[in-house]
């Protein structure tokens, strides 16, 4: 069994930083892909960040020169990394992850469980 884990939200005021992090465990063979989304109040979901198999990374339009995404590749751990946040930040993030799992050498996309941030004053 792959499991992720999401950790680091919470409520912020505007300007304010957090950092999430998303932890896969289980029997991993290979992690292939990995990004962040965030779903707000009736709104679909929307990628914010993901780095590919080319090792770059993207960002929407709306996080670019706020928001960093790196990779701890020992611990199985992505983070992102939120500075300046404002209100329209407000969301659940979840991380995603493209994983080979060893039992079944199948490759599918594993989710997080989702964490709330809420950028208010």
């Amino acid at each position: 069994q792959v499991q992720l884990v999401e950790s680091g939200g919470g409520l912020v005021q505007p300007g304010g930083s957090l950092r999430l992090s998303c932890a896969a465990s289980g029997s991993i063979f290979r992690i292939t892909g990995l990004a962040w989304y965030r779903q707000a109040p009736g709104k679909q979901r929307e990628l914010v960040a993901a780095i590919g198999i080319g090792g770059t990374t993207d960002y929407a339009d709306s996080v670019k020169g706020r928001f960093t995404m790196s990779i701890d590749n020992a611990k199985n751990t992505i983070y992102l990394q939120m500075n300046n946040l404002k209100p329209e930040d407000t969301a659940v993030y979840y991380c995603k992850m493209q994983i080979i799992s060893r039992t079944t050498m199948a490759l599918r996309d594993y989710w997080g469980q989702g964490t709330q941030v809420t950028v208010s004053s």
